[in-house]
């Protein structure tokens, strides 16, 4: 039998009827057309319990039957081009349908042999398999072909909206490189690496999939970095990370243009400067993430400068997550708030570098 590549396995378009939800469709949907059939061949009050659970049985059987063969050789079939695919899958199932119609002759009409076996019943029941398998098909095509569009417009959304780059950052931080060039050489040098690796990352192809925290964690600490040394004791952050940041997987990008926003509406225009807290834990299989900021009397201006960038990031995870994702704001007394909230998602191995799980007052 051959293996079929990840990549093979979900661009086929016969589902895996091997999971709890399929087979739990096949179930209620066979049955509902068993009774229909039933129902249609008989009076409401001749209606026969004994027909319906003798067609229940063999309906069933046939179905979960047909059902675990396809999904045992569904690796082969993925293999395959669509036509071959669905050609021989359709086989298949002809052929179970015939044997199951033929050992239910021998078992419960009373046949003896072959002789005796009523093949008008059989052709008809695999005339009837032959109709639904031909619209199950059909309709698990046009599932899957949604699907794949579905999934193509979302990867070109989430695309635009990562790839928008903040022009203030990039002239800061080259401002940054000139000045340090002539005075301190080496840290122009790490400066120009860390601003690499944030563009590498906003240029990501792989953008719309979650990675370990700790990678998002150092891509943070880089652009603090940068934006210490712009406004050197003014900046503090305070972490809390309570979450194992190897396990814990996260949206590339998501937290730093959260703390850009920090940073650049809220610590930049105080001449104190101030200190950015960073909240990160795990509540009811939730991550949440809150991070906090010190504002001055334009408070609203800040609000204001902040929405596009919380409508790119909260857009980005309702396109992961869907409706259980939650970016929202709140602005009280001298502070900003941003808390996310979204499903934990295991990890699945990115060779990330593990972060410290709790650091205080990162420069």
């Amino acid at each position: 039998m051959a293996r079929t590549t990840a990549a093979d396995d979900k661009d086929f378009f016969l589902p895996d009827l091997c999971q709890g939800q399929s087979i739990l469709f096949l179930v209620i949907v066979t049955e509902l057309l068993v009774f229909a059939q039933v129902l249609a061949g008989s009076t409401l009050l001749g209606f026969s319990w004994a027909k319906l659970g003798l067609s229940s049985l063999f309906t069933q059987w046939v179905v979960l039957f047909s059902a675990a063969v396809l999904c045992n050789i569904r690796p082969f079939l993925s293999s395959m081009s669509t036509l071959q695919a669905t050609t021989t899958g359709y086989a298949v199932i002809m052929v179970l349908v015939a044997a199951f119609s033929v050992i239910g002759e021998l078992l419960l009409g009373g046949a003896t042999d072959r002789l005796a076996i009523d093949w008008d019943l059989v052709v008809r029941n695999v005339l009837i398999a032959a109709i639904m398998t031909g619209i199950a098909f059909r309709y698990f095509y046009l599932q899957h072909q949604l699907r794949s569009k579905e999934q193509a417009e979302l990867h070109s959304r989430i695309q635009a909206l990562q790839s928008r780059i903040r022009p203030h950052f990039l002239f800061n931080s080259m401002n940054i490189i000139a000045s340090l060039i002539s005075i301190d050489p080496d840290t122009a040098e790490e400066v120009v690496e860390d601003l690499s690796v944030l563009f590498r990352a906003s240029l990501n192809d792989a953008s719309d999939h979650p990675v370990a925290l700790s990678e998002e964690l150092e891509l943070c600490r880089k652009y603090l970095h940068i934006e210490s040394l712009r406004l050197d004791d003014r900046l503090s952050v305070d972490w809390d990370v309570d979450v194992d940041t190897s396990e814990v997987r996260i949206p590339m990008l998501t937290l730093q243009p959260l703390l850009e926003n920090a940073v650049y509406h809220g610590i930049q225009p105080l001449p104190e400067g101030g200190t950015v807290s960073v909240r990160i834990f795990e509540a009811d299989d939730m991550l949440e993430v809150v991070i906090r900021n010190p504002v001055g009397e334009t408070k609203h201006a800040h609000e204001q400068g902040n929405r596009m960038a919380m409508e790119n990031i909260r857009s980005r995870l309702l396109a992961i997550y869907g409706a259980s994702a939650v970016l929202e704001t709140d602005a009280g007394d001298g502070y900003f708030q941003m808390r996310v909230v979204y499903p934990l998602l295991p990890d699945e191995g990115t060779g990330a570098s593990d972060m410290p799980e709790r650091r205080n007052d990162m420069q």
